[in-house]
């Protein structure tokens, strides 16, 4: 028996094979389908895919043989990924000084072989996709392309394999980024909102305790500064709501009354009873994560609210249902958005720049999170508008749909 030499570039080649981690996996159908395959085709009792390990040849799916690697200084792969040869194949082992002491061929009578490379696209062999008989014989033209292409099949899965390794390599580390960010938002308005409060209540105390001592001028300043006070705070709860919101999905679904949701709205956001709704639509319950829908619309009328400077604020909520989602439209009759800003809404601190009917900006943190929720929630969601009219924000949410 000769026993395979290491090829010369044998460390780069562990290290690729490596990569893949397919070492001691468990079988997958994907490669026993493609070995019970090649067995039918090539008429022979054993076909295998194997991985070339440092001292071992580890078989990924192993059709016809009980076991699922060998020792590498005896295989029959270790010898086909040296040859330049595109297919090995050794029509009788015992005739080959190679093979014919072989404990493979003396023990297990694998008398044929055949054996194409599994080459990477760095153009490492990897190992091979092979088949064996107990007896001498031939491969046809078409059964020896069969492998060949099968061969390219394998390769195929084993770089699927490592693009879903990447991909779930980089939602981890976007998942520690996101815990961080998480993490930081919390501890900096919590350290923010503290000191925030107490120059908010001495500009305000001071405001009112020498309103008469104070000139103009000085009056003035103190109301920049309260009126900046109130900005950072909202930026502030704005931002924790955006990153608590993804803790809002783990909560379960539950069926809701619409009756439910609109008087809910109202003890919310009509706090001095001066806005008309209309509920409309075919749906009289829903079954859904109440807190984040309940999330998504505080948000969308508070700002119907907010952005309108007309006499009567009017809004109204239609929700429908199809087979498979549930349909909402919160509609308005406000100042209505810029068409140069709709495209990007619901972008982070992306704001419309016009002043709401109190004088404040908003911090564009409100709506994008209202699209981390929908998105997480399987729908979508859309706003039209006509300038002095009001706008139309319509999104849907998917039935029985869970985040996880």
């Amino acid at each position: 028996m000769i026993s395979p030499e290491l090829p010369k570039n044998e460390y780069e080649r562990q290290l690729a094979v490596n990569k893949y981690r397919l070492l001691d996996t468990l079988p997958e159908e994907s490669y026993d389908n493609i070995t019970a395959l090649m067995a039918y085709i090539c008429e022979v009792p054993i076909s295998l895919v194997s991985l070339l390990d440092r001292d071992r040849n580890f078989l990924k799916s192993h059709h016809g043989v009980p076991f699922n690697e060998s020792p590498r200084n005896m295989s029959f792969c270790g010898h086909a990924i040296n040859s330049d040869d595109v297919i090995t194949i050794i029509e009788d082992s015992r005739e080959d000084i190679r093979f014919h002491d072989n404990p493979l061929v003396t023990d297990f009578q694998a008398i044929f072989y055949a054996g194409v490379p599994v080459i990477n696209t760095d153009g490492y062999k990897l190992g091979t996709l092979c088949v064996y008989d107990t007896k001498p014989r031939q491969l046809t033209d078409n059964q020896k392309n069969a492998l060949k292409v099968m061969a390219k099949q394998v390769a195929h899965l084993f770089e699927q394999r490592f693009q879903n390794i990447k991909l779930m390599q980089l939602q981890e580390n976007l998942k520690k980024r996101n815990d961080n960010l998480k993490k930081f938002a919390r501890v900096v308005s919590h350290d923010l909102k503290s000191p925030l409060s107490n120059i908010i209540s001495l500009t305000e105390l001071l405001e009112s305790n020498k309103k008469n001592v104070l000139d103009e001028e000085s009056q003035q300043y103190l109301e920049f500064l309260k009126s900046s006070s109130y900005t950072l705070k909202n930026y502030i709860d704005g931002l924790l709501k955006f990153y608590n919101s993804d803790d809002l999905l783990s909560k379960r679904n539950e069926v809701i009354l619409v009756d439910d949701i609109l008087t809910e709205l109202k003890q919310i956001t009509n706090l001095d009873h001066t806005v008309s709704f209309l509920l409309e639509g075919n749906s009289t319950e829903i079954k859904t994560n109440k807190s984040a829908l309940m999330q998504v619309l505080v948000n969308l009328v508070t700002n119907s609210i907010k952005y309108n400077k007309k006499p009567k604020t009017e809004i109204s909520i239609a929700i429908s249902e199809t087979e498979t989602a549930y349909l909402f439209a919160v509609a308005d009759n406000g100042d209505g958005i810029p068409d140069k800003f709709i495209a990007k809404i619901f972008n982070l601190f992306s704001i419309a720049g016009s002043e709401d009917k109190y004088g404040n900006i908003g911090t564009g943190i409100g709506l994008a999170t209202v699209k981390n929720i929908i998105d997480n929630l399987g729908g979508e969601i859309s706003v039209s508008s006509e300038m002095g009219q009001g706008c139309t924000f319509s999104f849907s949410i998917l039935k029985n749909y869970s985040p996880n």
